[in-house]
């Protein structure tokens, strides 16, 4: 019958989300946090930059939103 596929597309979900969740945890290990953004060109340092500034916290990856910027 058609329930008894369920199994496999349980196990095949389980399969594609364990490297997500693998994923953040080695970031999370070995970077400190689970955010972690590359930057191959420097304009891509420069909106880090600008992240950070905008932050108020130091910490790109803390977004204030555009109705708090000053």
């Amino acid at each position: 019958m058609w329930f008894e596929i369920l199994p496999r597309i349980g196990v095949m979900a389980v399969c594609l989300v364990i490297p997500s969740i693998a994923t953040a945890h080695i970031h999370r290990f070995t970077n400190g946090s689970t955010y972690n953004r590359f930057t191959y060109y420097p304009y891509q340092w420069s909106l880090i930059q600008r992240d950070r500034c905008i932050s108020g916290v130091d910490c790109y990856y803390v977004s204030k939103g555009l109705e708090n910027i000053n």
